[in-house]
């Protein structure tokens, strides 16, 4: 594998490209070769301060305070187009950063965010800023004003950045916010080619900015005084974190947390469909996506079978280089992860768990943090990786007796995120997904949709992102009370 060091100096903030004031760099470690891919400003508190003032100034300055819904969706289309003309190149700099197989970087990475952008523009237009309602006592009429929020702080993983930065650009650009995005260490360039698009496409200077550093600089930023909205996706740990800080500043936030789905096998599966599927919704993106089905529930009726297939599954998904087309499972995204997979794997043999398939790094790749999709059998439902989130190729198949049964199993979890049912009744199938206490659940697939909210209970997180709803999120709520009698308060 191949790789091409990209090194930014400068911070993208107003509108402009800003010397960070740490000239310290933070080196991005390729994790296939685990040699430095590249490097990105290190970011303090003071780079902070800038951004944020810079996202206030253009709040509340022309062009893009008296913006209408209409402009703003211009200069989303503009965005959209500049992104997919870079989306083949800003997919290999996120493979180099995170290991994600450079097939699904350029529809997740690539193509992704500007069909996210183009969505939101579509609604911004589709949505008006006031309306008329009639009041409850006669000769009244109440205006309803959606404005923006204001300025909003993005905090967004390594796993699918620019994905999950435009779930949350693109409806905050839609309702007029203006930003300050903060990548994961792990991925900080491909940050910058998100700036780098918002200039060319010229963007109003000051509505998109980006800074890059550590877990202290993110900390400052969520808790900084002139930020009125966060919205985040990592871990729980770091959600319920950011939670406590809004929770106490008063201020709005969207979390999308951590996730232990489940994927249903019903009794009357077509089990080669199914496997087909679970290669999709189990092991996306070397196992590190949020709403994966890593627990395998099968009937005991078909355990024996269902074991079968799956570790079938996993030995059929080799490692290999993740600028290769044709592979399917890259390395994972730092040693440290890699190490806390593993720690997951032993926990399992220690628990009495029955390795099927994996279990260890691959023989054949002599650098590079990978490790083998692996399946696990025969755990209890209190494993320890029944219960935890892995994030890493390991899936655990566990047994169940009866539909209840199923359903007990798949809701015995804190998590909350994703899920699905295989079977060949969709009518069954749905009667069992509206019992799963989840967010998101699919019947026989599961696929995100952009018109339809996305977001998970219990420990999953707060709120939703994606369709109207996560336009609603950037929104605040004026009613302006009027006289019908009064000048201007005719309809």
């Amino acid at each position: 594998m191949s790789t091409l060091t990209q090194e930014h100096t400068d911070l993208f903030i107003g509108g402009a490209w800003q010397p960070s004031s740490d000239r310290a760099l933070t080196q991005v470690i390729c994790p296939a070769t685990e040699e430095p891919f590249g490097a990105a400003p290190t970011g303090t508190s003071v780079d902070v301060d800038r951004a944020v003032d810079a996202a206030r100034h253009a709040l509340r300055t022309t062009p893009w305070a008296d913006s209408t819904a209409e402009q703003r969706a211009q200069w989303m289309r503009a965005l959209a187009d500049e992104l997919e003309a870079r989306g083949d190149e800003t997919a290999r700099v996120v493979t180099n950063e995170n290991g994600m197989p450079i097939s699904l970087a350029r529809v997740a990475e690539g193509k992704g965010p500007a069909a996210t952008l183009r969505y939101y523009a579509d609604l911004a237009e589709g949505t008006p800023t006031e309306e008329r309602r009639s009041a409850n006592l006669p000769g009244r009429t109440t205006v309803v004003r959606r404005d923006p929020v204001g300025v909003v702080a993005l905090v967004v993983p390594w796993n699918f950045p620019q994905s999950l930065t435009m779930f949350k650009l693109a409806p905050a650009l839609a309702a007029g916010c203006t930003v300050v995005i903060k990548p994961a260490p792990e991925t900080a360039l491909d940050a910058f080619a998100l700036a780098a698009a918002a200039e060319a496409c010229g963007f109003p200077p000051g509505v998109i900015n980006v800074i890059t550093g550590g877990r202290d600089v993110g900390a400052y930023l969520v808790a900084h005084p002139l930020v009125n909205k966060v919205a985040f996706t990592g871990s729980t740990a770091a959600g319920r974190a950011i939670g406590e800080v809004c929770g106490r500043l008063l201020r709005p936030v969207t979390l999308e947390l951590g996730g232990k789905s489940a994927a249903i096998v019903l009794d009357d599966a077509d089990l080669v469909e199914t496997v087909r599927g679970l290669a999709w919704v189990s092991l996306l993106n070397n196992g590190q996506t949020c709403y994966l089905n890593s627990r395998i529930l099968a009937p005991r009726t078909r355990y024996d079978e269902v074991v079968d297939a799956v570790a079938d599954l996993a030995r059929s998904f080799r490692a290999g280089d993740p600028l290769d087309p044709a592979t399917r499972v890259g390395p994972l995204v730092t040693q440290q992860q890699r190490e806390r997979v593993e720690g997951f794997i032993a926990a399992g043999r220690a628990e009495g768990g029955r390795i099927v398939a994996g279990g260890g790094r691959p023989k054949d790749m002599d650098r590079g943090w990978y490790i083998e999709p692996t399946v696990l059998a025969d755990l209890l439902p209190s494993a320890t990786p029944v219960k935890e989130e892995i994030f890493g190729p390991v899936l655990t198949v566990q047994p169940y007796d009866d539909i209840d049964h199923a359903i007990k199993l798949a809701n015995d979890s804190e998590y909350g995120l994703g899920g699905t049912v295989w079977t060949t009744d969709v009518d069954r199938g749905l009667d069992v997904a509206r019992r799963v206490e989840t967010g998101s659940i699919g019947v026989n697939f599961f696929d995100l949709d952009l018109g339809a909210p996305f977001g998970g209970v219990k420990a999953s997180g707060l709120g939703r992102e994606l369709g109207p709803e996560g336009l609603d999120a950037y929104i605040t709520l004026k009613s302006i009370y009027l006289r019908a009698t009064d000048q201007g308060g005719q309809a």
